[in-house]
């Protein structure tokens, strides 16, 4: 019996249309029975986007613009605001959600996205009674209350320990927690490069004998990468960079002015990131959880920044880097020359290699396993209440996790 999956995303960043697009193809691969229909939370709320009706900006553009202008100072007092203006239309979301899935009923909804979860779970209620709603999380872990885990049913699927710590205090049974290696990637994140690195290199312009730094601030840039070039530009280190930037044009033109002593390849938006990154030693960028997993998907050591600019739900990522010690933080780029200069002490970049080969996600092949046993659980009409069992109940319980040896690879 074929299944209906309908994913819904985000364009705000690029990671949560990156992670349907990514689960989609494993699922097609794998050729599981199902239907996957994908779906941006801008197209299903346009007809009630302000935003857009009063500026002509996409609401889910907003944040982009913040990205690519650097307006990312107070992020934590920004998301109250947010979520205030979510719950004025909360209503008429839940309308808009129950008339389209009045039309194209699914049998599953994958939620890739935060804020929303509430009204995803009132209207499948309304219009489709006992629709499972499964929540995975693209962040490392949530940033509460109301970001990605409500206090509802709702199966969430978590990428760190510290996720599910979080879905367990909010009161989910452990039978609606799934944990899994990471966050999900792009299949090719986890496919053997087959080049001739040093021949790759020269092609680039680069010296194959030099170091090598990937700088990339996600697909929408950063006019901080010119910050950390110049930095290491006059820096004096023995190394090199690749800068990927993204949409950012501005940044790739400021980069193409800088008067080099060290070699750089700058590279505009492209899907080729994988390719970029198995020619690197180390990465420097953002502490975004889609540009750190792949980075260490492909054994770079990151540094990353951490202050008051950065956002509000990406501050525990620069935690996490120096919890694995896969990495260094430092809390203004203008040090950046320091980091990797520490970063590429012989023994200590073997150490920091080491220890990011160590890190294995492999999430993309997980998560498709772990819809399956809800599908599964769903059709013998199994499983505990969603939440509020008492504490030491709680603490008793096992949380799900999958197992890399059941994995069908790709």
């Amino acid at each position: 019996m074929r299944r209906s999956i309908e994913f819904i995303y985000i364009d705000a960043g690029g990671g949560h249309r990156a992670a349907a697009t990514a689960l989609a193809e494993v699922i097609a691969r794998e050729g599981r029975p199902w239907d996957i229909r994908a779906h941006s939370i801008q197209d299903l709320f346009q007809s009630i986007d302000v935003i857009r009706k009063s500026t002509g900006i996409d609401f889910q553009d907003v944040y982009n613009i913040m990205l690519r202008r650097g307006w990312t100072f107070g992020t934590a007092q920004l998301v109250p605001v947010m979520h205030a203006a979510i719950r004025l239309f909360h209503s008429a979301e839940v309308r808009v959600l129950e008339r389209h899935w009045a039309e194209s009923p699914p049998d599953m909804v994958v939620s890739l996205i935060p804020h929303y979860n509430r009204a995803f779970k009132q209207a499948l209620d309304r219009v489709r009674p006992g629709t499972p709603l499964v929540t995975v999380l693209t962040d490392i872990a949530d940033y509460p209350p109301h970001f990605w885990i409500e206090r509802q049913e709702q199966y969430v699927i978590c990428g760190s320990p510290r996720a599910v710590d979080q879905a367990r205090a909010l009161g989910l049974a452990p039978s609606h927690i799934f944990q899994v290696s990471g966050m999900i990637l792009n299949p090719r994140f986890h496919q053997p490069a087959a080049i001739d690195r040093p021949r790759e290199l020269e092609r680039l312009g680069l010296d194959p004998s030099r170091p090598t730094g990937i700088v990339m601030f996600g697909g929408e840039g950063s006019m901080e990468m010119v910050r950390i070039a110049t930095a290491l530009n006059r820096s004096g280190l023995k190394t090199q960079l690749i800068l990927l930037c993204g949409k950012h044009r501005a940044a790739a033109r400021a980069l193409r002015a800088i008067d080099a002593h060290m070699p750089m390849h700058i590279e505009g938006f492209t899907r080729d990131v994988p390719f970029f990154m198995s020619l690197g030693d180390y990465f420097i960028g953002k502490p975004g959880p889609g540009s750190i997993s792949e980075a260490l998907a492909m054994r770079l050591p990151v540094v990353v920044e951490s202050n008051a600019w950065t956002l509000a739900h990406e501050r525990y990522n620069a935690e996490w880097i120096l919890e694995r010690g896969v990495g260094v933080v430092v809390n203004n780029f203008s040090k950046v020359a320091d980091a990797v200069g520490e970063l590429l002490h012989p023994d200590r970049l073997a150490q920091f290699r080491a220890r990011a080969a160590a890190v294995r996600n492999s999430a993309v092949f997980e998560v498709p396993q772990i819809l399956a046993e809800i599908f599964s659980r769903h059709d013998r009409g199994a499983g505990e209440p969603y939440y509020g069992e008492p504490a030491q109940a709680r603490a008793a319980h096992r949380i799900e996790r999958v197992s890399p040896a059941r994995i069908s690879h790709v």
